[in-house]
């Protein structure tokens, strides 16, 4: 089925924005801003401040829209299914896992069966452009000159820019394929949409120009995670060099070389580490600010900031007494099918203590199961309705060290000895028996262990596509075929007010029927 309406133009207004770190206090307390910049704004470092603060801000606010992680990097692999206890809204989680994506989009504009989703507006890219936008002013800004502004500060800024711009990028690749690429202050001239390989390339210069002067860590270790750093730099480099690995094929053996090479840098810091796999340690993981963590939206109810209900991931795995209120909270709203849950985690499998810490009735295929990977934290008591005081992770350490292991896994040869160095990393850490094997074994065995430890953090299915595993059934229970994956339909579809101000704008023609 076509979408042929034009639903329009999303405007954002934009008046004070609810800060998103916990840090220093000129961080938190920025003054009202109602336009992209001026002439006259950036006089001073608190400016600045201001509006980096103000394009995090932007960039959370479509993580916020609605089940954004889960439904993006979870649902769509097949594996979730609504709680036979949960409402008719819920069975949106069957078209995601189905890949009905026509029907995810209608059915959640407003009066449809799950509007309360408002998965529509995954499909409207507008803010992320006003990100980019902000980015590039500020970028702009920097090399003219502000006030106040020693010469590590204004490496530091710039380089945070360019890592929330080519962020920006990525995540829109992810979503819709090809984009509108720019990075000019003040752009308006119609530019058609650009092969994703070519602009995610051109983000990875841009990273890479900026990575070695953005500093591994900041004084005030409230922002630790919550602000990028040369770990965010390096982490979202190793995507998008993964990403490009599939994509880019005949250049793959160049990014798995620069991925592992990346990876080392990142562990012979020492600034990042796994915490110990107890309760009381990985409830600081999943509250945020650790060294663990490498690039995260930091919330916290404590401090007065909105989450929209549905917008934390754990909302749907999670009953009481780990989410209240008690008397309407008895069932999670979903499951993960135990078909995948026994396939990571055989029921005669080695010893693994993220069985124990992170789930809780893990085979059930009704809302008895519970994820308490996000079950931490909780902030409400007695009756009051709220989830979890969580941390939205965007990057964390064990993912980059499970990207190395893989990518050194692909280089094969005497590299295979790094890779099972690497996972066993993370295989120590969760108490699990030590990983010793080669070939395919050796790839197919980091992939599952990406499952096990980046369950419900919003990878899982950027992993299938990226990997094409989500050819294969033996990898996912809704597989595509080759000629849906060639036309890409593992993209969202794209809202026709991209249209509404470039007329070179095309949309994704798997979903409108035009290819």
């Amino acid at each position: 089925m076509k979408i042929k309406r034009n639903f329009g133009r999303i405007v954002f207004v934009l008046g004070l924005c609810t800060m998103l770190f916990m840090g220093c206090k000129k961080f938190l307390t920025v003054e009202p801003i109602d336009r992209l910049t001026g002439n006259n704004f950036y006089q001073s470092k608190e400016d600045v401040e201001s509006n980096i603060a103000r394009i995090y801000s932007q960039f959370f606010e479509k993580l916020n829209e609605s089940w954004v992680i889960g439904a993006i990097g979870e649902a769509r692999s097949g594996e979730i299914f609504p709680s036979p206890t949960s409402g008719t809204d819920r069975m949106i989680l069957r078209d995601l896992g189905t890949n009905n994506m026509n029907a995810v989009y209608l059915n959640t504009l407003g009066g449809g069966r799950s509007s309360g989703y408002a998965m529509y507006k995954v499909s409207i890219w507008d803010t992320y452009y006003k990100v980019i936008q902000s980015c590039n002013i500020l970028i702009a800004k920097l090399e003219e000159g502000i006030p106040g502004l020693s010469a590590a500060d204004k490496d530091r800024y710039k380089a945070e820019a360019t890592f929330m711009r080519c962020l920006s990028y990525f995540w829109m690749v992810r979503l819709y394929g090809d984009v509108v690429y720019y990075t000019e202050a003040y752009f308006a001239k119609q530019l058609p949409r650009e092969d994703m390989v070519s602009v995610i390339t051109k983000c990875i210069a841009d990273l890479e120009s900026v990575k070695d002067i953005m500093p591994w860590t900041f004084g005030d270790a409230s922002q630790r995670g919550a602000r990028a750093s040369r770990g965010s730099i390096i982490a979202l480099l190793m995507h998008m060099k993964m990403w490009n690995a599939n994509f880019d094929s005949g250049n793959s053996a160049k990014y798995y070389e620069s991925v592992a090479s990346l990876g080392k840098e990142l562990r012979a810091s020492g600034v990042h580490h796994l915490y110990k796999l107890t309760a009381e340690e990985w409830a600081k993981v999943s509250k945020g600010r650790t060294e663990e963590s490498l690039f995260e939206f930091y919330r916290t109810i404590n401090y007065g900031d909105q989450n929209n209900a549905y917008a934390p991931l754990w909302d749907h795995f999670l009953r009481w007494p780990y989410k209240f209120p008690r008397y309407n909270q008895q069932n999670s709203i979903a499951y993960y099918s135990s078909i995948f849950m026994f396939r990571i985690y055989p029921v005669n499998g080695s010893a693994d203590k993220r069985k124990d810490l992170w789930y809780e009735d893990m085979y059930a295929d009704n809302g008895q199961f519970v994820l308490k990977k996000f079950a931490a934290n909780v902030f409400a008591s007695g009756n009051e309705d709220s989830n979890p005081d969580n941390t939205f992770m965007i990057f964390r350490y064990a993912d980059a060290l499970l990207l190395e292991a893989e990518a050194l896994a692909n280089l094969g040869g005497s590299r295979e000895a790094e890779a099972i160095s690497v996972l066993n990393i993370v295989r120590d850490r969760a108490e699990a028996s030590r990983y010793s094997g080669g070939g395919a074994d050796l790839k197919n065995f980091i992939f599952e262990e990406r499952c096990r430890e980046l369950i419900g953090e919003g990878v899982r299915y950027f992993d299938l596509i990226r990997t094409r595993r989500i050819l294969n059934p033996q990898w996912t229970m809704d597989p595509m075929t080759i000629d849906q994956y060639n036309r890409r339909a593992w993209t969202w579809p794209l809202d026709a007010s991209a249209k509404n101000f470039n007329s070179k704008i095309v949309l994704n023609g798997y979903w409108t029927g035009e290819n």
